[in-house]
């Protein structure tokens, strides 16, 4: 796992070598401190040569102001380091989701990934930077200390040697408890970013509703559960200060009572004494730093833990050995196709469909809510593979296809109408980043959209909000249909998104689509049986099977779901004739 993130260090590298060169020489410069005090001392005062007090006392100043510099320049290094690891790292788990399949992105939740890709890698690069300054400074500042308590006397030193070992004991059980509750800390940030995401996007529901309440208990139940799993890990780390203090006061207390003996005793200096003490505040010191950079790691690896998930996720969707680069034409075909979402055949979506649909014709589907409409339109571009069974498209299994080849041939307009932060113009482009105005209002006329665009006082430069939320359902509609026109496909794909327009303006689409863009094999999801009474054939999906395929009049003499919502449609719209 570190040598996986440790590869997206990249060209911040040389920075992340720097920084631990600095950290030791300010190291060096910190540690030659206590040992020219006690020089100080024994050749200094005691003898009363304050020509060499001064003296030394000038290389002291110098040596802390070298200090100072390495100190800054390490900082420096070490934020640069950090911020760019965090960068690489973000880009590469923003590739990686932009390759993942449907499938994939239910597995984490959209929430799960935002929250991978703001706290997770925010933890991790907050680690980074304090692993540089940190993991190389405790370390050098603690074997150097101990280098020079050894040098003054191996007795005496013999005490640190001690608390190392205590506190690493300490550390390490510390560790490994409180792991396991901040796993479960971030998985339950992913349920409190769903509850946001949700509550904001529904916002207009919400109110609508008068729902504040509902929800605003349902994100504190969130709250309080990343609360109390914090509370759970904080109850294990919190032990760490007792025992550092402890270690420390015990450390000072022993050295306080050898010590003396051995000045009593004429076997040390009051100098060499005053400098042990010195270090025994380094070396503890060191060991408070190194058990913070410890805890902050426990966080940081769970956080690392997700981050690697995303990046070690294979999407099921990837192109074969040889793609092929070219659809023919429009034509589909379904033969013995079983689907499933978790893959298992005995939990189908889809089953045993069969279709044959010529290029250039215009198929309607009809069926209830649940019976596999969306799904069975979703499989023709990949954004799912089946399970068993085949689809071709242009008479070559899409499998064979290079997958942006196909669905650039393969334009959607999705039951969820998603426009973008921009122009009209620039969410109109996403169908074809090259196409001229000409080519924008061409399209625009054809679904319908031309007409209340020109009644915007920015006309096409109209800007749409996060969402679409300035303009209605319906315009919405027939801007994504727009968008979608303007990829000149092969298959042009509707999931029931002429909803929210009346059946004067799906009449006018229908009849765009016939006269502009007759070539195009043309696939209409509907609610409404006058959006594909027209169609060359009509589907009808039941549970996930097809219960009928045939024209409008040949599946009112033999179909007995298609006549019923049929008959429950006109009745409808005779009584409201009548009203």
């Amino acid at each position: 796992m570190i040598k996986k993130l440790l590869s997206y260090v990249r060209e911040f590298k040389r920075d992340s070598i720097v920084t631990p060169v600095y950290i030791a020489l300010e190291v060096a410069m910190e540690i030659a401190i206590p040992l020219l005090m006690g020089w100080i001392i024994d050749n200094g005062v005691e003898k009363g040569n304050m020509q060499y007090v001064l003296t030394v006392g000038a290389v002291m100043v110098v040596v802390s102001v070298f200090a100072l510099t390495f100190g800054v320049l390490a900082g420096k290094y070490a934020a640069r380091a950090s911020s760019g690891f965090a960068r690489n790292l973000r880009k590469a788990m923003y590739d990686k989701i932009q390759s993942f399949s449907f499938s994939s992105i239910d597995k984490f939740s959209t929430a799960g990934l935002v929250t991978r890709l703001t706290t997770d890698i925010t933890n991790v690069q907050n680690a980074y930077q304090m692993a540089l300054r940190m993991f190389a400074r405790p370390p050098l500042m603690m074997i150097s200390a101990l280098v020079m308590s050894f040098y003054l006397n191996a007795r005496l030193a013999l005490i640190f040697v001690g608390a190392i070992i205590f506190l690493g004991l300490a550390l390490y059980f510390i560790m490994t408890s409180a792991h396991p509750h901040f796993r479960k800390v971030f998985r339950k940030y992913d349920d409190l970013n769903a509850s946001v995401q949700e509550n904001l996007t529904g916002i207009r529901a919400v109110k609508a509703y008068v729902r504040e309440g509902y929800e605003t208990n349902k994100f504190y139940k969130a709250s309080k559960s990343i609360y109390d799993n914090f509370i759970k890990a904080e109850k294990i780390i919190i032990f760490n200060s007792p025992i550092m203090q402890f270690t420390m006061n015990a450390s000072i207390l022993l050295l306080s009572w050898l010590g003396a003996k051995l000045i009593v005793a004429s076997s040390m200096s009051t100098g060499e004494l005053m400098s042990f003490f010195t270090y025994t505040t380094n070396i503890l010191m060191s060991l408070m730093m190194l058990s913070m950079v410890l805890l902050m790691t426990i966080i940081a690896r769970s956080s690392a833990d997700r981050i690697v998930e995303v990046l070690d996720e294979k999407s099921d969707l990837s192109n074969c050995d040889k793609p092929i680069y070219e659809v023919r034409d429009g034509s589909i075909s379904f033969s013995d196709v079983n689907f499933s979402y978790s893959k298992k055949v005995d939990n189908l979506i889809l089953k045993n469909i069969n279709i044959e649909i010529k290029s250039g014709e215009t198929i309607g589907i009809i069926g209830g809510t649940g019976s596999g409409k969306t799904t069975l339109v979703q499989l023709i571009p990949r954004l799912y593979d089946i399970t068993q069974g085949s689809i071709k498209v242009g008479g070559i299994d899409v499998r064979e296809y290079d997958i942006e080849t196909l669905r650039n041939e393969v334009s959607m307009v999705l039951q969820k109408n998603v426009l973008f932060s921009g122009t009209i113009k620039e969410n109109l482009r996403w169908g074809n980043k090259d196409a001229t105005d000409e080519e924008l209002i061409a399209a625009c006329k054809q679904a319908q959209a031309d007409e209340f665009i020109q009644n915007f006082p920015e006309k096409y430069d109209t800007y749409i909000e996060q969402g679409g939320t300035n303009v209605s359902g319906g315009q919405k509609q027939r801007l994504c249909i727009a968008r979608a026109l303007l990829k000149k496909p092969k298959i042009l794909i509707l999931d029931d998104s002429t909803s929210a327009v009346d059946t004067k303006t799906d009449a006018l689409i229908r009849k765009a689509f016939k006269e502009s863009i007759p070539d195009t094999t043309k696939i209409v999801i509907a609610q409404r049986i006058s959006s594909v009474q027209e169609a060359d054939k009509i589907i009808v999906l039941n549970d996930g099977k097809i219960d009928g395929i045939g024209t409008h009049e040949e599946l009112l003499n033999s179909n007995d779901i298609y006549t019923e919502v049929y008959e429950s449609q006109v009745k409808g719209a005779d009584s409201d004739g009548e009203r």
